[in-house]
């Protein structure tokens, strides 16, 4: 007679390994998922357009629209990394870093990554344009186009890829600018809202420089296997990285303070100047050392400066 626990294990065992391989289905769909639309880029778009929404109009009248609008941008946002992904698909393939991505592997075919793009972009676009109408979905659609039409097949190109890219990056401001009524408030005479707008615009073009050198400082050596026209490529030394990371950097501040000012906010003024002089001096330490170690302090800077100057631009800078 077999032992009770035995017949046990005969009866669970095969649940054990059914559960184990569904969780196993579950986890490696989930990050092809996370690969593909790049959450964490998503996250900081949508950052963006709540901000830009916030300086220029204060608190949204329907919460629900704006969570409309957040959707449908996060859903362009979706596609137009996985657009990215399929026309880089050959030059991921010759990098570590982005050598696992599904469509390099094959679990996703081209045609089916196509389809899901264009199915996103469109919904993502009905989607923005039912909650605030048609000029904040042009918008996201034309930052699609910027990033997946030009950026994209540039880097390939010229280095300059990154200052076309940095366009692409700050759009999202002219989204929430356009949900938020910015052009009929300016049309009004009120010019705090597209004053506050163009200056966190600039703000965030300025701050993806040296954010981008960092990456492409790290990366140098899989950008130019890959056949990348980064400008750390193109400049093994990186001195023209550096000079680009700390003129942008030193830029970055005086644009900063010219946030605070439709709000006429000291805290936003002082957190400002506090996040844009942390970022110069990562800046500065990279330009200098050209190191990994200064690098990944300046990515992580970047980052952090970002973070706090948007949460400060929130907290301390609703319009008066």
């Amino acid at each position: 007679m077999t032992p009770p626990s035995s017949i046990a294990a005969e009866f669970t065992a095969p649940h054990v390994v059914v559960e184990s391989g569904l969780s196993s289905s579950v986890a490696s769909w989930a990050t092809d998922i996370s690969r593909l639309t790049r959450p964490r880029i998503a996250v900081m778009v949508l950052a963006t357009v709540i901000t830009a929404m916030w300086l220029t109009a204060g608190r949204p009248d329907s919460l629900g629209a704006l969570a409309v609008l957040l959707l449908g941008t996060a859903l362009v946002t979706a596609s137009s990394s996985i657009a990215n992904q399929i026309l880089e698909r050959d030059t991921d393939r010759r990098m570590p870093r982005t050598a696992s991505r599904p469509i390099v592997t094959g679990r996703l075919t081209v045609g089916s990554a196509w389809m899901i793009a264009a199915v996103l972009l469109v919904a993502g676009s009905v989607v923005s344009w039912t909650a605030y109408g048609w000029q904040p979905a042009a918008a996201a659609s034309a930052t699609w186009f910027l990033y997946v039409a030009l950026y994209t097949p540039l880097k390939r190109i010229t280095p300059l890829n990154t200052a076309v890219g940095a366009v692409a990056g700050a759009m999202p401001v002219v989204i929430g600018w356009l949900a938020a009524d910015g052009p009929q408030r300016l049309a009004a005479g009120d010019a705090r809202g597209a004053l506050a707008a163009a200056a966190l615009a600039t703000v965030l073009y300025l701050w993806q420089f040296p954010h981008f050198m960092a990456i492409a400082w790290l990366y140098r050596s899989q950008y130019a296997a890959a056949g990348l026209r980064m400008l750390t490529v193109v400049d093994p030394t990186g001195l023209r990285a550096a000079g680009q990371s700390l003129a942008a950097a030193l830029a970055m501040i005086p644009a900063g303070l010219v946030l605070a000012v439709p709000s006429g906010s000291i805290r936003l003024f002082l957190a400002a100047a506090v996040a844009g002089i942390v970022y110069l001096l990562a800046t500065v330490q990279f330009a200098i050392r050209r190191d990994e170690t200064s690098a990944r302090i300046l990515l992580l800077t970047s980052l952090g400066s970002l973070l706090g100057l948007l949460t400060a631009a929130v907290v301390f800078g609703k319009p008066v």
